[in-house]
């Protein structure tokens, strides 16, 4: 992950350093999903018990920046996590979901008269309590949205520019669910897809589910500082109850 030069210390140094960055690296994304706002070093010592000082912690976060992993977005800034920096931290550090008893007995509780009023009533309770926009496509051709206001009251759409660009993905929604829904393959788990990967918007992060055997896709669209672990938590365990 980090670039160090190992013939200046002991293997164990070496290690050592690199889970301390680790931990580092998965504190500032937890605190800017959190807050977003820009995380500061003093703000990291104190919060999260570092047992080193907050000038330490800076140069390990100048290391972190320097292998794209977070930036500074002017110079009296705290720093804020890169896309490397998120799918780092969810190919690293996403161990397992983290949905909680409540939101789960909550799922459990989504009726509908029919399947598909079911499934709907499903994304209406995600959206809610992810604060994203949820799509379900019924085939490749019927779709079906909820959660735009709530995805437009984040922090990252007080800009005009990325309503603007949300607004041109909304429009041109079954263009990219037909994509979606002929590529995505993967039925025994969610993908999650970051910035460049995300086929709705590049600014954005997606989580993408397929329900075995009901022809039937979910994604859940959002900021890249999304919650992914209990997003990936929600998604999962929707998918576990509608299959």
């Amino acid at each position: 992950m980090f670039s160090e030069n190992q013939s200046l210390i002991s293997d164990n140094q070496f290690l050592y350093m690199l889970d301390r960055q680790h931990k580092l690296l998965n504190s500032i994304i937890d605190e800017f999903i959190r807050s977003a706002e820009p995380v500061g070093s003093g703000l990291l010592v104190e919060k999260y018990s570092l047992k080193v000082s907050p000038a330490t912690v800076r140069n390990e976060m100048m290391e972190l920046e320097k292998e794209g992993y977070i930036y500074q977005p002017h110079t009296s800034a705290g720093r804020v996590p890169t896309e490397d920096g998120y799918k780092f931290y969810v190919e690293h550090s996403l161990k397992g979901n983290k949905l909680g008893a409540k939101a789960k007995n909550k799922l459990k509780e989504v009726k509908g008269r029919t399947y598909e009023e079911r499934i709907k009533n499903t994304a209406k309770y995600i959206a809610y309590e992810s604060h994203e926009l949820m799509i379900i496509a019924f085939g490749a051709a019927d779709i079906y949205y909820t959660g735009i206001s709530n995805l437009f009251s984040q922090p990252e759409f007080y800009e005009h520019a990325h309503v603007c660009n949300l607004s041109q993905v909304i429009d041109r929604m079954d263009e990219v669910i037909y994509k979606c829904y002929n590529s995505f393959k993967n039925f025994s788990e969610a993908d999650i897809l970051i910035g460049k990967e995300n086929p709705f918007d590049l600014s954005c992060s997606s989580i993408i589910a397929k329900i075995e055997n009901k022809d039937i896709l979910m994604c859940m669209l959002g900021p890249m500082r999304m919650d992914y672990g209990k997003n990936l938590g929600l998604i999962d365990h929707a998918k576990e109850l509608l299959e």
